[in-house]
C-alpha cells in the first residue's frame, strides 16, 4: 500500500465500530448512517481496478487517466465519504437499481469527463469528484497535477490544491471536524463545502481597505 491508501484506511477504520460489511462485487461499507436513510452508509471504498480494467476506462474515456488517480483507482474506484458528501468517481459497470443496494458503485467517470462537462472546460481537465451541497467539481490539471474546485456547469476555479494527496488528505480531515464521531454533523447549518479561497482573499482584502479609512 502507499501512503495514500494507508491514510485513508487510517482514518476511516474508527467508523468501523458503527458497522461494516463487504457486499458481493467487493464494495466496503462503513458505518451505518441511519441518521441519514436506513440503508445508508457513512463511508464506500470501491474494489480497486486492475490494470487492464484502468485501460478498459481510459479507453472509453478517450483519454489518459492522472497518475496519481489511476494509482488510487487501483485502490479503491472511487470513493464516497461521509454518505455522497465528497465523491470520487470511478468505473461504474451497472445503473440497475435493485442490484445496486447489494453491489454499489460509484459515480462515473464518464459522466462529467463526457457528457457533462462544464463550459470552458480545457482538454486537460480529468473531471475525479464533486459536492453533494452544491453539486461543484473537482478536477485535475494534467498539464500541472493540480487539483481545483470548480462552479457545477461552467469553470469557475473556487479552491485548488497541488496535487492529488493534499486533496484527499486534507479533505478528509477537514470532513471529519465537521461531523461527531458517529458521522452525525456537528453543526447543520455548516457547509460541508471548502471555503471559497477568492472569496475568503477578497472580503479580507475590504476589511483592509475599510480599516484604512475608519
Amino acid at each position: 500500500m502507499n501512503d495514500i491508501e494507508n491514510f485513508i484506511i487510517s482514518e476511516l477504520e474508527p467508523y468501523e465500530k458503527y458497522g461494516k460489511t463487504i457486499q458481493e462485487n467487493g464494495t466496503k461499507l462503513i458505518g451505518k448512517a441511519i441518521h441519514i436513510a436506513p440503508l445508508a452508509w457513512l463511508h464506500s471504498i470501491y474494489k480497486g481496478l486492475n490494470e487492464i480494467e484502468i485501460k478498459e476506462v481510459e479507453s472509453d474515456l478517450n483519454t489518459e487517466i492522472p497518475k496519481e488517480y489511476a494509482c488510487f483507482l487501483h485502490f479503491s474506484n472511487g470513493l464516497n465519504l461521509f454518505n455522497t458528501t465528497l465523491s470520487l468517481y470511478g468505473r461504474r459497470t451497472s445503473y440497475n437499481r435493485i442490484s445496486a443496494i447489494n453491489a454499489r458503485q460509484p459515480f462515473d467517470l464518464k459522466t462529467k469527463n463526457i457528457h457533462e462537462r462544464p463550459k470552458k472546460s480545457k482538454e486537460e481537465y480529468f473531471y475525479i469528484g464533486s459536492y453533494f451541497k452544491d453539486g461543484s467539481l473537482i478536477f485535475i490539471d494534467k498539464i500541472t497535477n493540480e487539483i481545483h474546485r470548480t462552479e457545477r456547469d461552467e469553470i469557475n476555479i473556487l479552491n485548488s490544491w497541488s496535487d492529488f494527496r493534499e486533496f484527499i488528505e486534507s479533505e478528509i480531515v477537514r470532513l471529519k471536524s465537521l461531523h461527531n464521531e458517529n458521522g452525525t454533523p456537528k453543526n447543520t447549518e455548516e457547509t460541508t463545502t471548502p471555503k471559497n479561497e477568492l472569496l475568503s482573499k477578497n472580503k479580507s482584502l475590504w476589511r483592509r481597505i475599510k480599516g484604512k479609512f475608519k
